[in-house]
C-alpha cells in the first residue's frame, strides 16, 4: 500500500500537536499535584518523629521502674537511667517524675511509677512542627516484690 506525502505529513503534523497537549497536561498535573506529594512527605516524616519519641519516652520509663525495683535503688538511679537512654536516642528536654519519690519506703506489693515526658516541638524533624506545643509522656508502673 502506498501512502501518498501529503497523508504522511499530515499525520505526523496531528501526532506532534497531540503531543505538545500532552506535555501541557503533564505540566498542570505536576503543579496541582507536587504541593500535595510535598504535603504528605513531610507529613509522614514528621508522623514518623512524634512514633520515634513516643517510644522512646516508653523505653526509658520501662528502663526506669526497671531499675526502681531493685533492692536499694534511688530516684536518682532511676532518673539517671531514664535520661540515659534519652540521650542515646537524642531526645531533648526530657523529663523525669518518679512516684512515689522515696523508694526505699516502699513495702512489697507496693506499686511504683516512672513518667518521662518531651516536649514535641524540640525533637521534631521537620522545622513547621505539626505537633507544635505539644508533650508526649510515657508511664511505667512495676510492683516491688522484695
Amino acid at each position: 500500500m502506498i501512502i501518498f506525502p501529503h497523508i504522511l505529513k499530515a499525520i505526523r503534523r496531528r501526532k506532534s500537536a497531540t503531543q505538545r497537549k500532552r506535555g501541557g497536561v503533564a505540566a498542570a498535573e505536576l503543579a496541582v499535584c507536587l504541593p500535595v506529594v510535598v504535603l504528605l512527605v513531610v507529613a509522614t516524616l514528621e508522623a514518623c518523629s512524634a512514633i520515634f519519641l513516643k517510644q522512646s519516652l516508653t523505653i526509658a520509663a520501662y528502663e526506669g521502674v526497671r531499675i526502681a525495683i531493685e533492692e536499694g535503688s534511688t530516684a536518682g538511679e532511676v532518673t539517671s537511667a531514664c535520661n540515659q537512654v534519652l540521650s542515646d536516642r537524642r531526645i531533648t528536654g526530657g523529663k523525669v517524675t518518679v512516684n512515689p519519690s522515696n523508694i526505699a519506703a516502699l513495702n512489697p506489693g507496693q506499686f511504683i511509677n516512672i513518667t518521662v515526658t518531651a516536649p514535641c516541638s524540640t525533637n521534631s524533624v521537620v522545622p513547621a512542627a505539626f505537633y507544635r506545643g505539644r508533650t508526649l509522656s510515657a508511664t511505667a508502673s512495676m510492683m516491688i516484690e522484695n
